[in-house]
């Protein structure tokens, strides 16, 4: 399952000239708002008509303008669920559900219902209609709404932007039970690191309608200067392992990190999960001595490989703690008292209880 993609339209005074490929998975379209993500996914569902451009899914060719070749959405059999979750509000959540399969080929209508309803847990409220639902659960309906349409390829454009942190917290866990429990790939609309860090196998980072990074969510998120094309508050470190070990009584998992490991708290997490941490650059201090008698569990040893100034009278730091990278986020004048320069060695310091594991 891949998709290529390569257009050049002119929206106004905005131009999107971009072109990437995704496959299996969750492909995160990342940047701020206005760069060009939601015009990428109108023209992959159909929406719009580029000026110049190819979209290929699959090995169909949906658009190619140059041979005068596009698909019309409702042949494109691609699902997209948007920022409002746009529920038919004469119908009930039952209804709504099975809504798009009356769209879809017979041979081709999925039988997942029961399972879907479970996965996003709706059960309770099938008989409801939209105006007695919270932001919450429209949007689980909306998504299950997609689910039962048998799409090829799933467009969440920007799906949690108008739900508070609460309602956020509530849709995430659904969001990663269907990437790991459905062969579905997805595109996924979002100028949230942490949403990217939780849910992104590969992350496609546009700035001002182009394609400015691309590659593993893992390998983007822990660039040293991603911070230029997202909320500077969220910049830091996205790093992958595994859990060694659960300590119940102090209820601490140990995670290892290629040749480094760390202390993260909370519940408790199964032995040999494959886990991510996202490291926000803001909890990490930066230490040239070995730092002794400190509440910090983690303490991690390595060298500074790039330094990035701000006009905030801050410095990026990111440190290569034996091949695990570490994006620390210090005051100019920290800087300058450490003598801080690249290929010094130093030890990155984070606090177990500012960290996270999904």
């Amino acid at each position: 399952m891949t998709l290529v993609f390569e257009s050049r339209h002119t929206l106004g005074k905005f131009v999107l000239d971009a072109a990437f490929t995704s496959n299996r998975g969750i492909t995160a379209l990342f940047g701020r708002s206005g760069s060009g993500k939601t015009s990428i996914i109108r023209i992959i569902a159909g929406l719009t008509r580029p000026e110049q451009g190819k979209v290929v899914f699959d090995g169909d060719v949906l658009v190619d303008t140059q041979k005068g070749i596009f698909v019309p959405k409702h042949r494109r059999r691609f699902a997209t669920v948007f920022q409002e979750g746009r529920l038919f509000p004469h119908l009930t959540v039952q209804q709504n559900l099975s809504y798009g399969r009356w769209f879809t080929p017979k041979p081709e209508r999925s039988d997942n219902l029961s399972k879907i309803v479970d996965l996003l847990g709706i059960d309770a409220i099938l008989d409801r209609r939209p105006d007695k639902l919270s932001g919450g659960e429209k949007q689980r309906v909306a998504i299950g709404r997609a689910l039962l349409s048998s799409p090829r390829l799933l467009l969440m454009d920007e799906p949690l932007a108008a739900l508070d942190e609460a309602r956020k917290m509530e849709i995430l866990p659904y969001l990663e039970v269907l990437r790991d429990e459905f062969d579905i790939p997805i595109i996924y609309v979002s100028h949230s690191v942490a949403e990217v860090a939780r849910l992104a196998d590969r992350v496609i980072v546009m700035s001002d309608g182009t394609v400015t990074m691309a590659g593993s969510a893992a390998d983007i998120l822990s660039a040293p200067f991603l911070s230029i094309t997202s909320d500077r508050r969220e910049a830091g470190s996205l790093i992958e392992g595994r859990v060694e070990n659960y300590d119940a009584r102090y209820r601490l998992a140990t995670i290892g990190f290629k040749t480094s490991r760390i202390y993260v708290s909370g519940t408790e997490i199964a032995a040999g999960r494959a886990v991510r941490v996202h490291i926000l650059a803001k909890d990490v201090m930066l230490s040239t001595v070995r730092p002794e008698q400190l509440s910090a569990l983690n303490v991690l040893e390595g060298t500074i490989n790039a330094i990035s100034f701000d006009e905030t009278g801050t410095v990026d730091v990111q440190v290569d703690c034996q091949g695990t990278p570490v994006l620390a986020r210090i005051t100019e004048l920290s800087y300058h008292r450490l003598g801080l320069q690249r290929a010094l060695p130093v030890f990155a310091i984070i606090k177990t209880v500012a960290l996270e594991p999904y």
